[in-house]
């Protein structure tokens, strides 16, 4: 099969399509011929390897966290799916034309979402609901500031707080206030902004997508005992600190992503999608995506 291959830690041209074996499902796998892969910051931050301390690689190595198939046959004794059923999933290896997954991660398309579109679904979804579900814990009537709330994670934990009956702050950057209201929260504030960060008052939970220096500056509208939720770790200086912190990494949970997915095709919310291109154009992708300023991009064997 033809695949994106990851030849050692740097640039985009660690990156090579070319050859590599066809993958075999073993018992409790499926084998899933892919339609559609899509860009995640963990892609190219792997690549760069500034995760190596807490992820070894062996190389060469496929990246891709997301993905949008048809299943082509399954491993010994696994139940579940059929052959030609339409599946999705959080899993590993997705920049080839076939990868092999646990049964356990995939969960069926929705009807009413095209297949490769579902590609842009899995990790923001995953990530951005465990966000606040694992991360907040939401209680009905409490305050919520989500940073970068525009962006697809931030999408998602928005939908999510609503649901939980949050009071959700859109956090996002001046420029992007109008844009905001679509999202239909309870107030939106420029965290870029000093008189905007000002206006926030005291809040109950921070759901961050952003780090840096923002979260900084925010912090100190947490209330006391409040939680700071954060997909980027832990942030610096934040030890002697009166409030809760809990980081969250996105682990594979097939039900939940089939409910928000679900969501997604009955127009509960939207992931955008700003770009398709060939998988044999990954390096290009990544460096668009590296840049910033663009919304999904799908990668189509």
């Amino acid at each position: 099969m033809k695949a994106v291959l990851l030849n050692g830690y740097g640039g985009v041209e660690q990156l090579v399509y070319g050859d590599a074996p066809d993958p075999k499902p073993q018992v409790g796998e499926v084998l899933v011929k892919v339609a559609a892969t899509s860009i995640n910051p963990v892609d190219w931050k792997i690549r760069r390897g500034d995760m190596k301390a807490a992820m070894q690689m062996a190389f060469p190595a496929i990246l891709g966290r997301d993905v949008a198939g048809t299943v082509v046959s399954l491993g010994p004794d696994t139940e579940g799916f059929k052959p030609g059923d339409r599946v999705m999933g959080l899993v590993n290896h997705a920049y080839a034309e076939f990868l092999v997954t646990k049964r356990e991660t995939l969960t069926r398309i929705p009807g009413g979402l095209k297949t490769e579109d579902a590609a842009a679904l899995p990790l923001v979804l995953t990530t951005g609901s465990q966000l606040i579900e694992n991360g907040v814990q939401p209680k009905a009537g409490q305050s919520v500031l989500i940073t970068g709330a525009l962006g697809n994670v931030g999408r998602t934990a928005v939908y999510v707080a609503k649901q939980h009956g949050m009071q959700v702050i859109a956090g996002v950057r001046a420029h992007e206030r109008k844009e905001a209201e679509f999202l239909h929260v309870d107030r939106i504030v420029a965290i870029d902004d000093e008189q905007g960060i000002a206006s926030l008052g005291q809040v109950d939970a921070i759901a961050d997508t952003v780090g840096h220096d923002v979260i900084t500056k925010l912090t100190p509208y947490l209330r006391r005992g409040g939680v700071l939720a954060s997909v980027l770790g832990k942030p610096p200086g934040v030890d002697e600190k009166d409030f809760q912190i809990r980081p969250v990494w996105a682990q594979p949970d097939a039900r939940r992503l089939q409910q928000l997915a679900e969501a997604v095709a009955s127009g509960g919310f939207s992931i955008p999608i700003a770009k398709r291109m060939k998988l044999s154009q990954a390096r290009e992708a990544q460096s668009l995506a590296e840049k910033g300023g663009i919304g999904k991009i799908l990668l189509l064997p």
